[in-house]
């Protein structure tokens, strides 16, 4: 039965899942917060205290990139984002898988229709926040593919070496486009020449898996 957060054993049950079952406990203290400019900030999954620090710096919106779920940590941002009067948006993505067509235009829609300063944040703010943190820096900020994918470094704790490097791949793929003389933009590349069951095969191809990022943390 989904939690009831009037009830306080379900709000007991979503705290535990938040601190535990989420690793909230590895966040208590680092949040992986990062401005990229334009309005936009990334960030790992926020507490309701986090969220309400948040609020009270000015921040307007929450762009929540590991969509809406059951769990009790998915339930106490909602909650709490209604009670700060922050607009929450759940849009889910993935890092380890090729990106979708629509999810970078719906991502391109979206950053150019929220209310910022946004926050947008997955679980550990480093590989989906990474690819939406290239898209948003090349859509809003102008930057070419090349520059944007800064926001996949490993300050951001972002690790390539294991099924999460396929975003890194996708995003090559297109520069590898351009180095070969290729004049289409990154979105009519996306809609004319980007095949993802392709780019996934060749990526997989040369794979070797990162206990690591596959494994012992889980990313999603």
């Amino acid at each position: 039965m989904p939690l009831d957060l009037t009830q306080p054993e379900d709000r007991k049950k979503a705290r535990k899942e938040l601190i535990w079952g989420d690793h909230g406990f590895l966040r208590y203290r680092f949040s992986n917060l990062h401005e990229i400019g334009g309005g936009m900030w990334r960030a790992n999954q926020p507490s309701p205290e986090q969220l309400e620090s948040y609020a009270a710096r000015g921040f307007k919106t929450i762009l929540n990139l590991r969509g809406p779920s059951e769990k009790g940590y998915y339930h106490l941002e909602k909650e709490a984002c209604a009670k700060l009067g922050l607009t929450l948006i759940d849009y889910r993505v993935y890092s380890r898988d090729t990106p979708k067509k629509a999810a970078i235009h719906d991502l391109k829609k979206i950053y150019a229709e929220m209310e910022y300063p946004t926050l947008m944040h997955c679980k550990s703010g480093a590989d989906r926040t990474g690819l939406a943190g290239v898209l948003f820096a090349h859509f809003q900020l102008g930057k070419s593919i090349k520059e944007s994918m800064e926001q996949l470094r490993f300050k951001y704790l972002h690790v390539r070496h294991g099924k999460t490097g396929m975003i890194d791949y996708f995003f090559e793929d297109y520069i590898r486009y351009q180095d070969g003389g290729g004049a289409l933009s990154f979105i009519d590349w996306v809609d004319d020449i980007y095949d993802p069951a392709d780019v996934k095969a060749r990526f997989m191809s040369g794979w070797i898996g990162n206990t690591l990022t596959d494994k012992i943390l889980r990313r999603e």
